[in-house]
C-alpha cells in the first residue's frame, strides 16, 4: 500500500487578488512536507470553469512546481482530458515528456474524457464522441513517446510523419492510467493494460467486486503501451487527529463541504444524456443526499477521518480488498487551517504509514509476458 495526495484546488468566494495564490502555495507546502514524510505521489486534476470546486485548469504547471519542491514523490497528471477540443494529442505527448524530464522520471499519466456539461459544453465538445477520442489518444500516446518518427490518420486527429520531441526520461514511457468514475470504465482500463485511477468514494463491497474483475480481465489484455500497468488507485479524505471525536468532526466537515460542492456540478449524464453518457438518475439523487457544510452526519465507510487507530483500520480494510494506492484530499475550500492540515499529515506519517512499509513490488509487466 502506498499513499499520495490528490488536488482539486478549490477556491472559496469571495475571490481576492490573493485567493488563488494562497490555495496554490498551501498545496505546494503540503506536497513538500509529504515528500519529506515519505508519501509516494501527488496527483492534480484538469478541470475548467468549475467555480470554487476546482481552479486547476493547468495541472502540468502545478505539477512542475511540485516536482521542483520534491525529491522522491511521483507526480500524477490525472487526468488529462483526452478530447481534441480540450487538448491536442501532440501537445499532450510533448508536455508530458517535458514534465517527465524535469521530474527526473517521476511522471504518471492519467487519462479521461471529462464528466461535466459545464466543461464539455464550454469547449463545444460533443458527448457522444468523447469515449472514442479517448481511445484513440491512449493508443497513440505510447507510440508518440517511443518511436523516432510518428504519423497517424484517425477519426479525431491526424498528422504527417514527424519526430515528436522531447522524449520521456522514463523508459519505455511513463505509466498510463484511466480515471474510473463510470461503471465499467475499470474494464476499459483492464482491456488496455492501464492502471485504474478510481475517483469515486465507493464502499468496500463495491470496490472489491470491481477490483477482482479488473485483476481477472487485465490478465487477458491487449496493452496499448509497452507494459501493463496493473495497479488500483483510489481517492479518500484524510484528517488525522489525536482525539478521535475532534478528528472525525473536522474531517466530516471537510468531506461534506466537498460533497455539497460536487452535487452542484452539472453532470453530462443529466444535462445531455447520450449513448456515451447514459443517465443514471444520479443528479437528483446526489442533491437529495448531499449534506451541507453544517451537517453532523456520519461519513461514508472507509474514510480516513479520526484518530490514527480508526484510520489504520480503514486503510487496512482497503488493503484487504486489493487497493494498491490511496490518494488523499487534505482540504476543501480551505475549511481547515493550514497548520492543522500539516499536523494531520505528520501524525498520519508517524502513526499509520509505518504499518504499510513493505518491500516494493513492481506492478508493471512488460508486453509479451502478460497473456495476450
Amino acid at each position: 500500500m502506498k499513499f499520495g495526495l490528490f488536488y482539486e484546488l478549490s477556491v472559496p468566494r469571495p475571490w481576492t487578488q490573493e485567493s488563488e495564490r494562497t490555495v496554490y502555495n498551501n498545496a505546494l507546502e503540503q506536497v513538500k512536507l509529504a515528500d519529506e514524510l515519505g508519501f509516494d505521489q501527488v496527483w492534480a486534476v484538469e478541470h475548467h470553469f468549475l467555480e470554487e470546486y476546482s481552479h486547476c485548469s493547468a495541472p502540468e504547471l502545478f505539477l512542475t512546481a511540485c516536482a521542483m519542491v520534491t525529491k522522491n514523490m511521483r507526480v500524477g497528471h490525472g487526468i488529462i482530458v483526452c478530447v481534441p477540443e480540450f487538448n491536442h494529442p501532440i501537445k499532450i505527448a510533448e508536455r508530458t515528456a517535458v514534465l517527465d524530464l524535469l521530474s527526473g522520471g517521476r511522471l504518471e499519466v492519467g487519462t479521461g474524457r471529462s464528466a461535466t456539461w459545464t466543461e464539455l459544453g464550454g469547449f463545444r465538445a460533443h458527448p457522444d464522441t468523447t469515449k472514442k477520442s479517448w481511445d484513440e489518444f491512449v493508443r497513440c500516446l505510447p507510440k508518440m513517446w517511443t518511436t523516432e518518427t510518428f504519423s497517424y490518420e484517425g477519426e479525431f486527429w491526424s498528422m504527417p510523419p514527424r519526430t515528436i520531441l522531447p522524449k520521456p526520461y522514463q523508459k519505455p514511457h511513463p505509466p498510463l492510467w484511466v480515471a474510473v468514475t463510470s461503471a465499467g470504465t475499470e474494464l476499459d482500463a483492464a482491456d488496455r493494460g492501464l492502471g485504474s485511477l478510481g475517483l469515486t468514494f465507493a464502499g468496500f463491497a463495491e470496490q472489491e467486486q470491481k477490483i477482482k474483475e479488473y485483476r481477472r480481465r487485465i490478465q487477458l489484455c491487449n496493452p496499448v503501451g509497452d507494459f501493463v500497468n496493473e495497479q488500483v488507485n483510489t481517492v479518500n479524505f484524510l484528517f488525522c487527529h489525536e482525539d478521535d471525536a475532534e478528528g472525525s468532526r473536522i474531517g466530516r466537515h471537510m468531506a461534506t463541504t466537498f460533497n455539497y460542492l460536487a452535487s452542484q456540478l452539472v453532470s453530462a449524464r443529466e444535462a445531455f444524456p447520450s449513448k456515451s453518457y447514459k443517465s443514471l438518475g444520479l443528479l437528483p439523487q446526489l442533491r437529495r443526499q448531499a449534506v451541507g457544510p453544517d451537517s453532523q452526519g456520519e461519513g461514508a465507510e472507509g474514510l480516513a477521518l479520526g484518530n490514527p487507530e480508526r484510520i489504520l483500520r480503514a486503510v487496512k480494510r482497503w488493503e484487504s480488498v486489493g487497493v494498491d494506492r490511496i490518494n488523499f484530499l487534505l482540504n476543501c475550500m480551505e475549511e481547515i487551517p493550514q497548520g492543522q492540515v500539516l499536523k494531520s499529515l505528520r501524525l498520519f506519517a508517524r502513526e499509520v504509514m509505518p504499518h504499510f512499509q513493505h518491500p516494493a513490488i513492481s506492478a508493471t509487466t512488460p508486453v509479451g509476458s502478460a497473456a495476450q
